[in-house]
Formats: structure tokens, sequence, C-alpha cells
């Protein structure tokens, strides 16, 4: 069945978005603080240690198999490169350079660079509905960015590093999706953490020491050591996880538009914790960005049917 049809799509991966929504919107903010008191060399290098051991043990205790199946390897070198290594660096460093709040709008321009992708390198349609939708999302991302344009020509590196980030996330979200694989879940998303992780781990070992602990000694604060356990666990095992498995029953560009809300709650969760502005614009932004997700979201959500309840 082609799965970019308006057909219903299944009720787990709409779960999963919606979670994915909340965790990963939140982990912006988080990374602010921990970034605030670690390296970005030293913040990455330890979320990477942390993230795929949890991968690698949640799939052993589901029964899965942990090695990378055969005809899997080149292509998990590729979605290594592009999903762990230039995201979680370009991200990062990124991230020191500009407001959170900010630095998640631009990273989750993904989508447009994922839809676009997606018809040259997977043959996925770019329907009208599809186009309506992604408008509107990249409207209301340019609706909170409009406003810090001058910001933006203060620190245009940090932006760069940050559209960097999100064109990376793109490449990376498409290979995943290209590949036919074998490897199961788990070890597919532990595995391009452990194998883009090397040159972060390297990096890191050049540019900030040997010391696992050389930042930790430096007695962080709370809300430094709860950004980085916090960016260590929630998003590196279950996010990168949940996102493999979106890839896998969502059509990517679907998919991409489904992260549109991500930012939103990155702003506002920015807002709580960091006291970064929220007014007119991120209100419009919001109503704007739901419209997308409804446009694009709304027809495929697993609805009942006559004679059928909610819970099917």
């Amino acid at each position: 069945m082609n799965r970019d049809a308006s057909t219903a799509l299944p009720r787990s991966g709409f779960v999963l978005l919606a979670l994915l929504t909340v965790f990963w919107g939140i982990n912006w903010p988080f990374m602010k603080w921990g970034l605030a008191e670690f390296r970005p060399w030293s913040f990455r290098a330890l979320c990477i240690v942390v993230g795929p051991a949890g991968l690698f043990l949640c799939g052993w205790l589901a029964g899965q198999r942990l090695g990378i199946a055969r005809g899997d390897g080149r292509a998990m070198v590729v979605a290594s490169f592009f999903n762990t290594t230039c995201w979680h660096l370009l991200s990062a460093f990124g991230l020191t350079m500009m407001a959170s709040g900010r630095a998640a709008i631009i990273a989750f321009t993904m989508p447009l660079w994922a839809t676009i992708l997606a018809v040259p390198l997977l043959g996925e349609g770019l329907t009208r509905v599809k186009l309506v939708g992604l408008a509107l999302g990249i409207a209301g991302l340019a609706l909170l960015l409009g406003g810090e344009v001058r910001a933006l020509e203060q620190a245009p590196v940090g932006a760069l590093l940050m559209f960097g980030a999100a064109v990376s996330w793109a490449a990376g979200s498409l290979t995943v999706k290209r590949h036919r694989w074998s490897t199961q879940a788990f070890a597919l998303t532990a595995w391009q953490l452990v194998i883009g992780g090397v040159p972060i781990l390297v990096g890191w070992a050049m540019v900030d020491g040997l010391s696992p602990l050389r930042d930790a000694v430096a007695a962080p604060s709370w809300r430094g050591l709860s950004g980085l356990i916090y960016s260590a666990t929630i998003p590196m095992i279950f996010c990168h996880w949940g996102w493999v498995r979106i890839l896998a029953v969502f059509p990517a560009s679907v998919a991409a538009i489904g992260t549109l809300m991500i930012p939103v709650v990155g702003v506002f969760s920015s807002a709580m914790l960091l006291d970064e502005p929220v007014g007119p614009m991120e209100i419009g932004s919001l109503l704007l960005i739901v419209a997308s997700l409804a446009i694009v979201l709304g027809p495929r959500l697993p609805w009942p049917g006559p004679g059928r309840s909610a819970s099917g």
C-alpha cells in the first residue's frame, strides 16, 4: 500500500509523534542550561556515551538482536554521519550563540529540506495538501523569527550552524527512510550514535582533554547538571528510537512536517524556564503551525469508522 496516500496511519505513530513533540521541545531550554556550564564538546560527548548504552540495554531487555545486520553497514555510516556527527555538533555550537527558542525554530526548518529532498530521493509525491501544510508551517516559523532579524545579524554564525544542523538531520532521516533495514530498531538507533559519536569523542579528547569528568568537577549548578542529565537520557534514548519508528511507518515528508510543533514547545518552554519572551508573534506562529498539522496529519488520523469505538 502507498503510505503517501491520504489513508489512516498507525495510531502508535501519532502517539510517538506527540511524545517526541513534548520531550524534544522541552529539551531546548534544558540544553541551554547544560551548555551554560558544560563546553559543547564535553556536553555532546557525555550524551553520546549515555545514549547508546541506554538503547542497547532497552534492546537487550526487549530481546532484540543488537548487531548490525549484513548489508546495512554503508547506509549506517551515512546515517550516522548526518544524524549524529553533524546534527549534534552543529546544534550544540549553534545553541551557544543564540537563544534556545530561536535556535529550535531554525533547526526545525528540517521539514522544508526533507519534504523537498524526499521527491527525488524517495519518489514521494509533493501534493497540494503537503505544499499548503508546509507553507503554513514555514510561515509560522518565519513569524517567530521575524522579530529576531537583528539578533540573527549579530550572531550569523550561530544561525548558519543551526541551518546546517537542520539540513543534516533531513539528509540523515531520508537515509534511514530510503534503506531497507534488517537491523532492529534499538540497535539501529544505538549504532548510529556509536559510529557517529566517534568523531565527537575524538574531538572532545583533542579539544577538552581526556578526563570525562573535567567539566563535572567544576561543580555545576543543579540547572547545569539537570540539563545534562535530561539531554543525555530522554531525548538521546527515547526520542532517537521514537524517530526511527516514526520514519518506519510514516512517509518521510509527513513525518518531517509532523515535527513542526516541536520548536513551538521549545519557545514556550524556554519562556517558562529561561524567561525568553513570548508575545503575539509566538501565538500567531502557534496557530499557523497547528493549522499546518491539521491539514497534513488530520486526514491521516486513525479516526473510528462507523460502528467503531474510539478505542478501536
